[in-house]
C-alpha cells in the first residue's frame, strides 16, 4: 500500500545520495535509520499510550465499579500491579520468548532477553518503518492487559500474593508461546492463521483461562443468594469508555504504520463496538423488560472483543455482522452462566471468551484479500481451508490455555495458597489484603 512520509522522505533521499556520492562511509544502520518514518512511529507510540490506557485506568475503573465497594481497591489494585509485573518481565524475558528468533515454530529463543539486540533501527518482520523498540513496546502493552483481563473471574476472593504469581506464570508459560505462535513467526502462523489484534492471543487465552479460574477457586460466599450488583456504575461507564477509546491503538494500531490498514482497523473497530452495544441493548430491552447501563457498556466492550482479529481484514458491512453476533452470543453466554453453575465475577468467559472465539472464527468467514491483500479470503470467497485453520486455531489455543492454566493454579495453590479465608472474603479485599478503604 502506498505510504506518504513527508518529510521523511527528503530525510531518507539524502542519506541515500550521500552513501551513492560516498559508499566507502555509507553504513547499513545509516539507511536503516532512513528507512524509519516518523508518522508511524508516532502513531506506533501513541496506540502503546492508548493500550496502556485500557488497563490504568480503563480496564481497572471498569472492574473496579463492578464489584462491591469493598473490594473495589483490591480489584483496581490487580490491574495496576499487574501492568507493572508484567512489564519488567516482558523486558527482561517475555519479549524474547515471544517474538525472538524462532525455536522449531515453538518458542522464540533468548538471544533477545534483556531487550539484548532490540535497537532503535527497524526489523523486517516487525514495522519496516518503526524502530524495533516501538514495537517491542506496542506489544508489551498487548501482555500486560490480558493477564489483568483474567482477573475478573476470580475477583473477590483471591489472595494478592497468588495473584501476583499466577500472573508472572502464567504470561511465562501460557501467555508467550501462544503469542509466539500466532505472531512471533510460529506454527499456527505458518499454517496461515490469522489474528490481527490479539483474538486467540488475547481474548481466546484469558475468556478460557478465565472460565478455568472460576471453577477451581468456586463461588464467591453467598453467590447466589446474597446481592452481588455492581457499586458503582458511572465507574463502569467510564472504564469501558476509556477502553473503547484505547482500544484503536489496540486494534488500528497494528498496523505497525499510519496507513490504509490502520484506517481499515479503526472504522471496523467503530462499527462492531456501536452495533454490538446496541444489539445486547435490544435483546436485553426485549428479554428482560428494560435496557441497562451495565447492558450496553458489556455490549459495547463484546463487540471491541469479537472484531480485534479481523479488524484490518474485514469491511465495514461485515464488522457490523461481527458486532451482531457479539452483542446477541455474549449476552445469552451470560445468561446461561448461572445454569451451568460457575461463578465468573465479572464475566469475562461470556464477554472475552465468547467474543474471541466468535471473532477468530468469524475472521475466517468474512476476511478478503480486497480489503488487505496481506490477510486472506475467507470462506466467503470460497476458501474453505483458511476458515478451518481458525478453526483449528480455537481448539488449539483453547485447550492449551485450560490446561496450562489449571497447571499454574495447582503450583500457586501448593505454593502460597489460591483463597483468602472466609472471614477475609466477608471483610473484603480492601482491608484484609490492602489494610484500606475505598470510601469512608
Amino acid at each position: 500500500m502506498e505510504r506518504h512520509f513527508g518529510n521523511d522522505a527528503w530525510m531518507t533521499a539524502l542519506v541515500l545520495c550521500a552513501g551513492a556520492m560516498a559508499p566507502e562511509t555509507a553504513s547499513a544502520e545509516t539507511i536503516a535509520a532512513a528507512a524509519v518514518s516518523a508518522a508511524d512511529t508516532a502513531w506506533v507510540l501513541v496506540s502503546a499510550a492508548l493500550v496502556l490506557a485500557m488497563t490504568v485506568p480503563g480496564l481497572a475503573l471498569f472492574y473496579g465499579g463492578l464489584v462491591r465497594s469493598k473490594n473495589v481497591l483490591g480489584t483496581i489494585m490487580h490491574s495496576f500491579v499487574i501492568l507493572c509485573l508484567i512489564s519488567l518481565f516482558w523486558v527482561l524475558l517475555g519479549y524474547s520468548l515471544a517474538f525472538g528468533p524462532d525455536v522449531k515454530g515453538v518458542i522464540g529463543s533468548l538471544a533477545w532477553a534483556g531487550l539484548s539486540g532490540v535497537g532503535l533501527s527497524p526489523h523486517a518482520v516487525y514495522g519496516p518503518t518503526i524502530p524495533h523498540q516501538a514495537f517491542m513496546v506496542f506489544q508489551l502493552m498487548f501482555a500486560a492487559i490480558t493477564p489483568a483481563l483474567i482477573t475478573g473471574a476470580f475477583a473477590e476472593r483471591m489472595k494478592f500474593g497468588a495473584l501476583i504469581l499466577f500472573a508472572l506464570l502464567w504470561s511465562l508459560f501460557v501467555y508467550c508461546p501462544i503469542a509466539h505462535w500466532m505472531w512471533g513467526g510460529g506454527w499456527l502462523a505458518g499454517l496461515g492463521a490469522l489474528d490481527f489484534a490479539g483474538g486467540a492471543v488475547v481474548h481466546i487465552s484469558s475468556g478460557i483461562s478465565a472460565l478455568v479460574c472460576a471453577l477451581m477457586l468456586g463461588a464467591r460466599q453467598g453467590y447466589g443468594t446474597d446481592y452481588m450488583a455492581p457499586h458503582n456504575l458511572p465507574m463502569v461507564l467510564l472504564g469501558t469508555g476509556l477502553l473503547w477509546v484505547g482500544w484503536f491503538g489496540f486494534n488500528a494500531g497494528s498496523a505497525l504504520g499510519a496507513n490504509e490498514t490502520a484506517v481499515v482497523a479503526f472504522v471496523a473497530t467503530h462499527t462492531a463496538a456501536v452495533t454490538a452495544a446496541l444489539t445486547w441493548m435490544t435483546v436485553e430491552w426485549w428479554h428482560r423488560g428494560t435496557p441497562t447501563v451495565l447492558g450496553i457498556a458489556s455490549g459495547a466492550v463484546a463487540g471491541l472483543a469479537m472484531v480485534t482479529p479481523g479488524a484490518g481484514f474485514v469491511t465495514p458491512f461485515s464488522a457490523l455482522f461481527m458486532g451482531m453476533a457479539a452483542g446477541g452470543l455474549s449476552y445469552v453466554a451470560i445468561m446461561k452462566k448461572g445454569g451451568l453453575g460457575y461463578d465468573d465475577s465479572l464475566d469475562v468467559v461470556g464477554i472475552h471468551g465468547v467474543a474471541g472465539v466468535g471473532g477468530i472464527l468469524m475472521t475466517g468467514l468474512f476476511a478478503s484479500k480486497a480489503v488487505n491483500a496481506a490477510g486472506a479470503d475467507g470462506l466467503l470467497q470460497g476458501n474453505g481451508a483458511f476458515f478451518a485453520v481458525q478453526a483449528l486455531t480455537v481448539v488449539v489455543v483453547g485447550v492449551f490455555s485450560a490446561a496450562g492454566t489449571w497447571v499454574i493454579l495447582k503450583v500457586v495453590d501448593r505454593a502460597v495458597g489460591l483463597r483468602v479465608t472466609p472471614e477475609e472474603e466477608r471483610m473484603g479485599l480492601d482491608l484484609s489484603q490492602h489494610n484500606e478503604r475505598a470510601y469512608s
